[in-house]
């Protein structure tokens, strides 16, 4: 006699194997894509060997694909310009196959016109396979010029001297100067309240520049010293470094003082707040402007680990800057194909 059948063991079950199919889906697409971009290299070498005849050779050779493959899409005589413009860009395969070819053919499409240098392309290739970039994502983080405030930038901070290795050179990474805060438009005489409030409404904004790991805790977040009430501008938790993370915004040139107010600050979340498994909190004082020098010279001594980085409102940056951000709309599409990858991921890391 068959037993009835159990719904909620029923539905664990199907949720395993759902579990199953979309993850061997996402590896299958992976081999799939890695496949596409070896192919459409090798096409390219062809082309490219074949130059001589001119862009007459890939129309004709863009109609007799389109014939002889009716099912296949990318044989257009754009598509097939990009093939030979990537053979001659990436001349090593060994190259294309361990790094180019792990990320999908759109994404490569973006880096061959918008990125030039081959180190700066290698480090968005990098930062999209660590960070699962989308297309509209690459698009926001290269617009905004993220490799040159991230890499290239001088970054003011002691972290190196206060962190142990390992989390020092994470912790740099992360950092930015400046922030681009493009999404709020403030006029006039700015006072921190008023960033401060303007990001807490566009927090899902703020949390994408500053990038993977940040969780937002709280805004005048209270902590309570010999019985006087303190209060921090900004709270975040990062979920690599493992610590908390104190921002304190500055609407004026940054000043020597300004580290005092933050380390005061710092040893309190320590003491307070961090848990025994926490790494030692980090502060970042984003200012108006700064003199490098004179942060140097702030942070020399300090026992705490602080990075000090400017920020930029919308009505900061020069306006040919403005018109290369990513807008609100493209924002909000990366949001909502953030919340597909998580989905994936969650059911990936369930197995």
């Amino acid at each position: 006699m068959k037993s009835k059948i159990n719904i909620s063991k029923y539905n664990q079950i199907f949720e395993n194997i759902k579990q199953e199919v979309v993850k061997s889906q996402y590896k299958a697409m992976r081999v799939v894509n890695k496949e596409l971009i070896l192919m459409y290299w090798h096409i390219g070498k062809i082309i490219l060997e074949n130059s001589e005849w001119g862009n007459k050779f890939i129309e004709n050779l863009s109609i007799d694909l389109k014939l002889d493959f009716p099912n296949s899409t990318g044989f257009s005589v754009r598509n097939l310009k990009y093939m030979r413009k990537f053979a001659e860009e990436y001349s090593d395969l060994k190259f294309v196959q361990q790094a180019v070819a792990q990320i999908p053919w759109g994404h490569n499409i973006i880096l061959l016109d918008k990125v030039k240098d081959m180190e700066e392309r290698q480090w968005y290739i990098n930062e999209t396979l660590k960070n699962e970039w989308s297309r509209s994502m690459l698009k926001m983080q290269i617009n905004g010029k993220v490799y040159n405030r991230q890499v290239i930038a001088k970054k003011i901070t002691n972290f190196q001297r206060t962190l142990p290795n390992v989390q020092s050179d994470l912790a740099i990474q992360t950092m930015k100067d400046p922030y681009l805060f493009d999404f709020i438009s403030i006029k006039g005489k700015v006072k921190e309240l008023e960033i401060e409030k303007a990001m807490i409404n566009k927090i899902k904004d703020v949390l994408i520049e500053l990038g993977k790991g940040f969780a937002f805790v709280g805004s005048e977040y209270k902590v309570i010293v010999s019985g006087k009430e303190y209060f921090i501008d900004l709270l975040f938790y990062h979920l690599k470094l493992k610590c908390y993370i104190v921002v304190e915004l500055k609407a004026k040139e940054f000043e020597p003082t300004d580290v005092g107010q933050l380390n005061f600050y710092l040893s309190a979340i320590d003491d307070l707040i961090k848990d025994k498994d926490d790494n030692p909190t980090i502060g970042l004082l984003l200012c108006k402007n700064k003199d490098n020098f004179t942060a140097e010279y702030s942070l020399r001594n300090l026992k705490s680990p602080i990075g000090v980085s400017e920020y930029k409102l919308l009505e900061d940056i020069p306006e040919y800057l403005q018109l290369q951000l990513p807008k609100v709309e493209e924002i909000e599409l990366h949001i909502r194909e953030m919340k597909e990858i998580e989905v994936v991921e969650k059911n990936n890391k369930r197995n």
